[in-house]
């Protein structure tokens, strides 16, 4: 079962990109508290506590505000251009007996021995939209390969979930596939390279019927 994680939030009052540059300047991140039918509000909370909860692998939360608290889940994180910084945080209001859809990723475990024999390992899907309830969300699914051979995939009812998570995926995509390697095509021969056999056989032939004609 998902534990929530305490963050401390204030409110924020500035608003636009100039005011979210000062406060990733001084350690802190912009953010949005959204749902269960509430007028958004806009916050801020200390850079280094999200990333610690981030890296930890947290997706339910509890956001002390002035004495109030939301249960809340990452709904969405804003990242810069390279994936390295944080700049925007949406967080959803929830309840602890609520059922939610939520990305989760799969995460790959194992070495395929088809790829071993010389095939080529595909992913198709690397997210997939799980439901669940809102304290059980899982901070990923592991797909085990480990017996993968050229030709096999494993699909999305193949997916071992705990208990009481559905994926929202059509069963039969593919997670995970190992395709036999493409065979390079042989290549043509250039224009004007073509054999003068048939040639010399015809003339071979001429020139017996005009030694016998002789």
């Amino acid at each position: 079962m998902a534990e929530s994680v305490q963050l401390a939030v204030e409110p924020r009052t500035g608003s636009g990109s100039l005011s979210a540059k000062h406060l990733r300047r001084q350690g802190r991140l912009p953010a949005v508290i959204y749902g269960h039918k509430q007028a958004a509000l806009s916050v801020t909370l200390a850079n280094d506590d999200f990333v610690k909860a981030l890296r930890h692998g947290a997706r339910l939360v509890e956001l002390k505000n002035n004495g109030s608290t939301d249960i809340a889940i990452i709904q969405d994180v804003q990242w810069d251009h390279l994936g390295m910084e944080v700049l925007h945080v949406d967080f959803r209001r929830v309840s602890k007996d609520e059922r939610v859809v939520v990305p989760v990723p799969l995460h790959l475990r194992g070495i395929a021995p088809g790829v071993a024999g010389g095939g080529v390992l595909d992913q198709p899907l690397h997210v997939i939209n799980l439901e669940c309830l809102v304290t059980a969300v899982p901070h990923e699914i592991r797909v085990a390969i480990g017996e993968l051979q050229i030709g096999q995939a494993l699909h999305v009812k193949d997916l071992k979930l705990p208990e009481g998570v559905k994926a929202m995926a059509d069963p039969d995509a593919i997670v995970v596939q190992v395709s036999a390697p493409v065979a390079e095509a042989p290549a043509a021969a250039a224009p004007g390279t073509e054999t003068a056999e048939p040639e010399v056989i015809g003339r071979q032939a001429k020139e017996e019927e005009g030694e016998e004609e002789k």
